[in-house]
């Protein structure tokens, strides 16, 4: 009986390793068609928001005023994609970096042969989770700004401007990190680790910048205080919870270790 259980538990992980290299290959394949997708339909309903802003739209500079922030929203992971996809061609061999930030546990260095040719190499297994995970915090990220998210022109009140132009600054920059992020780890580039890092503390930092300047603006009413506050502790919460969830993965995981610092565990 035991032995019929560990079969069928060996089976369910080979199922799902089948199906995250399955899900890391179509990727690798398809990320330009999914980001270009992704892009038209954002921008699609972009059109809708614009039309029927709440702000007079006099001349040509008001609708731009209104427009380009959509327009960026939707480059910008396109432009993370081209730049990292760029920089990190699919396979190149690129060198580890000279400092290590992980160092907890005991670790044998690999060679990049050694660790290419290793069960545990490349963006599998949970790794796919985390692919997706990124994919879609662009997605999320981009269309909460396009739900919550009024489009103000130079007709709107000072604090109406500084909120909308800060939301969709906090979108942009997220959405072309995130974008790098997930090009880094498909690629298996060793840097992947830490730019999620950054992007995580960046993604903080914006967060805590939007709340300083759109609060010290004039006129900011009570209720659209309150509930800035509420968006911006959500945002925060969830980088937060990112972080909890995947860090012991990063710093831990022997497939992490190999494909991105080329090393195993030690005994």
């Amino acid at each position: 009986m035991g032995r019929i259980i560990q079969s069928g538990a060996n089976d369910y992980a080979a199922g799902i390793s089948r199906r995250s290299i399955g899900i890391s290959r179509t990727l690798n394949r398809r990320v330009a068609v999914i980001a270009t997708a992704w892009a038209i339909v954002f921008l699609l309903g972009s059109i809708p928001r614009v039309i029927f802003a709440p702000v007079p739209v006099n001349d040509a500079a008001d609708l731009a005023a209104l427009a380009l922030p959509y327009l960026l929203i939707a480059a910008a992971p396109l432009a993370g994609l081209c730049l990292a996809e760029r920089s990190f061609p699919a396979g190149t061999l690129t060198a580890q970096p000279e400092i290590r930030l992980a160092f907890y546990g005991k670790w044998r260095r690999l060679s990049v042969t050694e660790a290419r040719a290793d069960p545990a190499f490349g963006p599998t297994g949970f790794m796919a989770s985390l692919l997706i995970g990124l994919l879609l915090n662009v997605v999320v990220r981009s269309f909460e700004f396009l739900v919550a998210v009024p489009p103000l022109n130079g007709h709107a009140p000072p604090w109406g401007q500084a909120l909308f132009h800060m939301m969709a600054a906090d979108v942009i920059v997220m959405g072309f990190f995130y974008m790098v992020c997930f090009v880094l780890a498909l690629r298996s580039v060793p840097y992947f680790p830490r730019m999620l890092l950054f992007a995580w503390g960046l993604d903080v930092v914006m967060q805590l910048l939007i709340a300083q300047q759109v609060a010290a603006t004039a006129g900011l009413p009570a209720e659209v205080a309150d509930a800035l506050q509420t968006l911006l502790r959500g945002n925060i919460d969830k980088v937060l919870i990112s972080a909890a969830v995947w860090l012991p993965y990063l710093i831990l995981s022997n497939r992490v270790n190999v494909t991105y610092r080329q090393r195993v565990r030690c005994g």
